[in-house]
C-alpha cells in the first residue's frame, strides 16, 4: 500500500497543476478510499495531511474543499476568473512599497566577511549586548526604567510565547485565555499538555471578573492575553479596563503573558507590563513590524522569572538565529524599522477605511488601526459554508472555529485579514464576499461523509 504522504503528494501535484482548482470539492473519504484502493483510515490520514499543508479546508458535515492559495510567482492577481485567481485574506503579511529596498540597506554591511562571521555564530536566549540595547527601544512606554525587565530572544514570536507558557504553566495545569484567541496558542498549549480555560470578553476585550470566576472554579497557573488589537476581534483594552485587569491579576497572584505583536500599529497605550511589571512577560516579534521571513521574537521578563523563561527557550530549541538578530539590530539602529512601522500604520488605516466602505452595513468589529476585522455574518449564515463559498470564489478567510477555545461556543463569524493583497484586489475580494454574504447558503454540497476539520493556517510570527 502506498504511504499516505505519497498519495497526499499526488493530490498536491494535481492542485499545483490546476487539475484540482480552488473551491473544488473532494470526494468523501470513503469514496476517495474506493477510488484509490486504500483503507478508509489511510484516506483519513491523506485528508488530514492535505489540511495540515494548507491545501484543503474541511467542514464537518459538509465536505472537504481545495482552498485558495498563492499564485506560482508569489504575487496576487485580480478576481477576473475566481477559480484560478486566489486571494489570501486569511494570512496577514503586511508589506509596504519600498520595504525590500529599505531592508536591503541594513543587510549590505552584514555581507562583509568579518561581519558575516560574527553574525553566523550561535546565540543564546540572552542575545547579545547590542541586541539588548537596540530592542530596549522597542519596549512600550513605562517598561524601560532602570532595573526594569530583562530581555530574552527567540527565533520568532510563536517561540517566545511557547517559552513563556512552558515556563509558567506545568503540563496538566490551567491557562486562562480569551475565549477567542490566537490559534497558535491553542496548538502550543496542546503540545505542552496545558489545559486552556476560555475567559469571557466583551466589545472592549477581556473581562477582569472572568479571570476571578475561572480561578475560583479551579486554580489557574497563568493568563495569556492580547490587550491591544486582539486577534481575531481587533479590540483594545481601554486604560481603565487594563488597570482593573492588572489589579485582579495582582490580587489573585497570577502571572500573565502579554502578547504585543500588533501593538506597534497603535502605540501609546499603557501595557500590562507597565501596570503589573512584577508578573508580566511581554512577548513581541518583528514578523509584522518588518517581515516574517527573517524575524526575531523577544520577551521582556521580570527578573524573578528570567531563569525559568530562559531555560524553557533553551530546552525547546527556541533560541534566536544570530544572522536575523544582527540584521534586526542594524534595522533598528539605522531607522529602517521606524520608517517601515510608520508606513504600515498608514497602510493598515487605509485598508480599514476601504473595508468599512465596501462592507458598509455588515456586522463588523475592528479597530481603525488594525490589519484585520471580525465579521459577524448576517441572517444566521454559518461560517463554515461562507468560508467554503469564498474558497470557490478564490478567496481564503478564516472561520471563528479556528479561534474558539470551546468549539461549542463558536459564533457565526469570520476573520478577514486585510494585509496581503494589493488594494485594488482587496476591494474586489471584499465586494465578492459582500455578495456571498447576501446570498442564501449554497446547494449541491454532498454530506461530507468522513470529513475532518481540514486544519487552518495561522499567522507567522
Amino acid at each position: 500500500m502506498d504511504d499516505y504522504r505519497q498519495i497526499a503528494d499526488q493530490v498536491a501535484a494535481d492542485i499545483a497543476a490546476g487539475r484540482l482548482r480552488p473551491g473544488r470539492q473532494l470526494p468523501t473519504q470513503r469514496a476517495f478510499a474506493r477510488s484509490r484502493g486504500i483503507a478508509a483510515s489511510t484516506a483519513g490520514r491523506v485528508y488530514r495531511e492535505l489540511g495540515r499543508r494548507g491545501l484543503t479546508v474541511g467542514e464537518v458535515g459538509r465536505g472537504t474543499f481545495v482552498r485558495a492559495g498563492h499564485d506560482p510567482d508569489g504575487g496576487r492577481v485580480a478576481l477576473a476568473e475566481p477559480a484560478a485567481t486566489p486571494v489570501d485574506l486569511e494570512l496577514n503579511y503586511p508589506v509596504v512599497p519600498g520595504q525590500a529596498r529599505l531592508l536591503a540597506g541594513g543587510l549590505t554591511p552584514l555581507l562583509r566577511a568579518d561581519a558575516l562571521g560574527d553574525a553566523l555564530r550561535p546565540v543564546g536566549a540572552a542575545g547579545t549586548d547590542a541586541a539588548r540595547h537596540a530592542f530596549a527601544d522597542l519596549l512600550p512606554t513605562g517598561t524601560r526604567a532602570a532595573g526594569g525587565p530583562d530581555l530574552l530572544f527567540a527565533g520568532n514570536g510563536r517561540q517566545a510565547i511557547a517559552g513563556a507558557l512552558a515556563a509558567l504553566v506545568p503540563p496538566g495545569q490551567r491557562l486562562g485565555v480569551e475565549e477567542l484567541t490566537y490559534p497558535v496558542v491553542k496548538a502550543t498549549a496542546e503540545r505542552l499538555g496545558i489545559r486552556l480555560v476560555p475567559l469571557a470578553v466583551d466589545d472592549h476585550g477581556l473581562l477582569p471578573d472572568a479571570v476571578a470566576v475561572a480561578h475560583r472554579a479551579a486554580p489557574l497557573r497563568a493568563v495569556y492575553v492580547q490587550p491591544r488589537l486582539q486577534n481575531p476581534l481587533g479590540v483594545s483594552l481601554p486604560h481603565e479596563r487594563a488597570v482593573a485587569l492588572a489589579e485582579e491579576l495582582r490580587r489573585l497572584d497570577l502571572p500573565v503573558v502579554e502578547d504585543a505583536v500588533w501593538s506597534f500599529l497603535c502605540p501609546g497605550s499603557t501595557p500590562l507590563a507597565a501596570l503589573a511589571p512584577e508578573r508580566t512577560v511581554l512577548v513581541d516579534s518583528l514578523s509584522k513590524r518588518l517581515a516574517p521571513g527573517l524575524t526575531t521574537g523577544f520577551a521582556a521578563v521580570p527578573a524573578g522569572l528570567r531563569e525559568q523563561v530562559a531555560g524553557a527557550l533553551r530546552s525547546g530549541g527556541w533560541t534566536p538565529n544570530g544572522f536575523a538578530l544582527e540584521a534586526a539590530v542594524r534595522w533598528i539602529g539605522d531607522g529602517t524599522l521606524v520608517a517601515v512601522e510608520a508606513a504600515k500604520r498608514a497602510d493598515a488605516a487605509a485598508r480599514q477605511r476601504l473595508a468599512r466602505e465596501v462592507l458598509a452595513g455588515q456586522g463588523l468589529r475592528a479597530d481603525p488601526c488594525s490589519y484585520y476585522l471580525w465579521w459577524e455574518l448576517p441572517g444566521g449564515r454559518r461560517a463554515e459554508t461562507f468560508v467554503a463559498a469564498a474558497a470557490r470564489a478564490g478567496i481564503a478567510v478564516t472561520p471563528a472555529t479556528a479561534f474558539a477555545v470551546d468549539p461549542r461556543r463558536s459564533p457565526s463569524a469570520v476573520r478577514v485579514g486585510l494585509a496581503s493583497p494589493p488594494l485594488p484586489v482587496l476591494a474586489q475580494a471584499l465586494e465578492t464576499l459582500a455578495r456571498i454574504a447576501g446570498e442564501s447558503e449554497g446547494e449541491g454540497v454532498d454530506d461530507g461523509e468522513g470529513a475532518d476539520d481540514g486544519g487552518r493556517r495561522t499567522d507567522s510570527r
